[in-house]
């Protein structure tokens, strides 16, 4: 299953990605970037891969040309949050990458 979904408020996009991403999603998730980037009116855009369970070496790439190319990105987990730490290295720019701790952590009763 895969699907994506644009959540608006008053100061941000958010474009949020569920499922795999894998060929042939990934030109979808690129096309979608590039729409909801048009008439933002000062609101930021961000990629929430947060729902993500697996990306393919096609998902990455597109990540990277993304990445190269402006985007931001919100996840929770921690390998993502490498692999795009990672792409951050290749493209030798700056991740903006705000990941959201307190609902990763969990507790023991």
């Amino acid at each position: 299953m895969f699907k994506i979904s644009i959540v608006e408020t008053q100061g941000q996009r958010r474009l949020v990605v569920e499922g795999q991403l894998v060929s042939p999603w990934t030109a979808e998730v690129e096309s979608a970037w590039r729409n909801a980037a048009e008439q933002l009116e000062g609101r930021k855009l961000i990629i929430d891969l947060t729902n993500v369970t697996l990306i393919s070496r096609d998902g990455e790439n597109t990540l990277f040309r993304l990445m190269r190319d402006g985007a931001k990105f919100s996840c929770r987990g921690v390998l993502i949050k490498h692999m795009l730490k990672q792409l951050a290295r290749r493209c030798r720019c700056k991740p903006e990458v705000n990941v959201d701790f307190d609902k990763a952590q969990t507790t023991n009763h």
